[in-house]
């Protein structure tokens, strides 16, 4: 009985150290997307004050994203200078560190608040905003729902009992997985320290829970000692097969985090390269297409521009499929029927399958509608098809599912984290080699491929449209072989959107004025040739600033502004907004290679009447100038 008594305490000892490693792996992961979580909130509140430093500057409820919902400009003295929302701002004493104190970039984080018009329980985190920069000064405080703060804990709880809760440093609880108070037997199993904020992130469980195996095989000492070792042996091992579960379930959350905060970070860069890039195919298109028009018909200098123009579209073609990727492309949104897109892609590739190869439709979801753009979903659905094709030389069969889902909880995927909501689930399956762990973790990524001579783009375009859909994607490849990609798109209930009418011929101009800016001199003179070649009047600046003073001295000399959007000082919607002032009815026409649903937001709450996509073409000016201006 002594050596059972020492086995049982030596055991007791090792149930809650274990606990402690496994719940470690955890805590880590979900401390790294609260304080990515954080310090997204903050670099973006720093980023918004150059922008409201700007005379009239006032706060959008789109500054930030949907993450955010209410963002408050406080001045020094007290007053509320801007706001999205109808709600007062937190009240000073809420914050810690203290407002007052605040310098630079500091930040502090307020005690938790509920909403009245929504009963949702918030937080707000503050910056200051500098006074010596501006008369207002004070601060910029941004809410986020306290349940943000809690990560993707929910999706990979460990036990019923498991609690996770975020504190600052002067120990006020921010946010906590569950509302009751800690019972007494409460066993602290892991605390991550987060500094940027003073806060800290702490998991606990009950004690007896975590002891509950072990109880178990206390209270059988008294039945004899061979009975407990043949007892402690299969709890032993119950225990060690849970705990490789819990370790899988934990690693499974870590890898998805980690995919999703690179392919992030490749988006974005991908983005600024293709942006670049768009002004050089600008200048090439351009200047190409008035150098065709100069050139005898059937010359050699004809031909060669033709196969210049040609190279300048295919590069086009490039770049929008990379800022597909990047989600920053300029794209049309309108409310489209899902299946018809489908049925159209499995159409085409019918009439071209190789002999062996089957394709089994299952559309389920007949009237299910989402929004965006339907090329888009046309070009994610082919990729995924002829990437399924591809896979299978040998033949087999390609199966494609579109059915309606309804997820109640928040459930972590490959790739994404699919929130409850009504979805609509496209799956398609096929049966070749499968995908290999190695390849999962790069599926995504731009200009990564298995095959020779394959761009890299296919599932990397697939991967951005989903995004800019609002969606989620998951990837599986089971042990037997073939691969399984399904893609969740957030199914709308809006009217379905008319279809446009056919659009004639258009003239050219009459003489009109229009002013054309952008900070690149090269591509200002190219534009303002085009347009003149289209029979417009053109003047240019390459300074914002100067085209807005310009403007505002003789607003009745333009019939029109074509802008660039990024451009040093002062953005194109920014001179859009400034110009409705003094010039409210002055169409303004938005060129930019780089934006994606947030640009057209911004565009429209500016009062832009069109957005083209750069590199510009001729007869896309054309029609939308011919459009917006009634002839003289």
């Amino acid at each position: 009985m002594a050596l059972a008594g020492a086995t049982l305490w030596h055991l007791r000892t090792e149930a809650l150290s274990n606990q402690k490693r496994q719940m470690s792996m955890l805590t880590l992961a979900v401390s790294d997307e609260i304080d990515r979580r954080l310090l997204d909130v903050h670099d973006g509140l720093v980023e918004l004050r150059p922008e409201l430093r700007r005379p009239g500057a006032v706060l959008h409820a789109t500054d930030l994203g949907s993450g955010v919902p209410a963002l408050w400009w406080v001045a020094g003295d007290g007053h509320l200078v801007s706001t999205t929302s109808p709600e007062p701002a937190p009240a000073p004493q809420l914050f810690a560190p203290a407002l007052d104190g605040l310098r630079g970039n500091a930040a502090a984080l307020s005690r938790p608040f509920t909403d009245p018009a929504s009963g949702e329980s918030r937080v707000a985190l503050a910056v200051p905003f500098n006074p010596r920069d501006t008369a207002q000064g004070g601060w910029l405080i941004a809410a986020l729902p306290a349940r943000a703060l809690l990560g993707a804990f929910s999706a990979a709880t460990p036990a019923a009992d498991a609690r996770l809760s975020v504190h600052r440093d002067d120990g006020v609880t921010l946010a906590a997985s569950s509302s009751a108070d800690e019972p007494a037997g409460t066993l602290v199993l892991e605390r991550r320290e987060l500094p940027h904020f003073g806060v800290q992130v702490q998991l606990t469980r009950s004690r007896d829970a975590v002891l509950a195996n072990w109880g178990v095989m206390a209270r059988t000492t008294g039945v004899g000692a061979l009975l407990l070792l043949a007892v402690l042996a299969l709890a032993l091992a119950l225990v060690q097969r849970a705990d490789r579960r819990r370790a899988e379930a934990q690693k499974a959350l870590q890898a998805q985090m980690a995919r999703s905060s690179k392919l992030e970070a490749l988006g974005a860069l991908a983005g600024g390269v293709a942006h670049d890039f768009n002004n050089v195919l600008a200048a090439l298109l351009g200047h190409g297409e008035i150098a065709r028009d100069a050139a005898a018909p059937g010359s050699l200098a004809a031909r060669h521009l033709d196969s210049l123009l040609q190279a300048a579209l295919r590069g086009k073609g490039l770049v929008e499929r990379i800022l597909a990727f990047g989600r920053g492309g300029a794209r049309r949104s309108s409310v489209f029927e899902l299946q018809p897109v489908v049925e159209e892609v499995l159409k085409l590739l019918a009439a071209s399958l190789q002999p062996g190869i089957v394709i089994e439709q299952r559309l389920a979801a007949p009237g299910a509608r989402v929004r965006g753009d339907p090329t888009q979903v046309f070009q994610a659905v082919m990729n995924l098809c002829l990437n399924g094709l591809q896979a299978m030389p040998a033949g087999g069969s390609l199966v494609v599912e579109l059915a309606r889902r309804r997820n109640t909880a928040a459930q972590v995927l490959s790739h994404a984290r699919l929130e409850p909501g009504e979805w609509l689930a496209l799956a398609v399956s096929d049966q070749g080699a499968g995908i290999t762990p190695e390849v999962m973790e790069r599926l995504f990524e731009p200009f990564f491929s298995t095959r020779s001579g394959g761009t890299g783009l296919g599932l990397a375009v697939v991967h951005g449209v989903v995004a800019e859909f609002g969606g989620a994607i998951d990837a599986a490849s089971p042990g037997g072989g073939g691969a399984r990609f399904t893609l969740y798109l957030p199914e709308c209930g809006d009217a379905l959107t008319p279809e446009a009418a056919p659009r004639e011929r258009l003239p050219g101009g009459q003489g009109q004025t229009v002013m054309v800016v952008d900070d690149d001199p090269r591509l200002v003179a190219l534009t303002e040739e085009m347009l003149a070649g289209l029979g417009y009047e053109p003047l240019g600046f390459a300074d914002a600033q100067e085209a807005l003073a310009a403007l505002r001295a003789e607003p009745q000399r333009f019939d029109a502004v074509l802008s660039d959007e990024i451009m040093p000082g002062l953005a194109g919607t920014e001179l859009a907004q400034a110009a409705r002032e003094f010039a409210p009815g002055l169409p303004v026409l938005l060129q930019s290679g780089y934006g994606g649903a947030r640009l057209a937001q911004r565009a429209s709450a500016a009062g832009v009447a069109r957005v083209l996509v750069k590199p510009l073409e001729r007869a896309e000016l054309a029609r939308a100038l011919a459009e917006l201006l009634p002839p003289r």
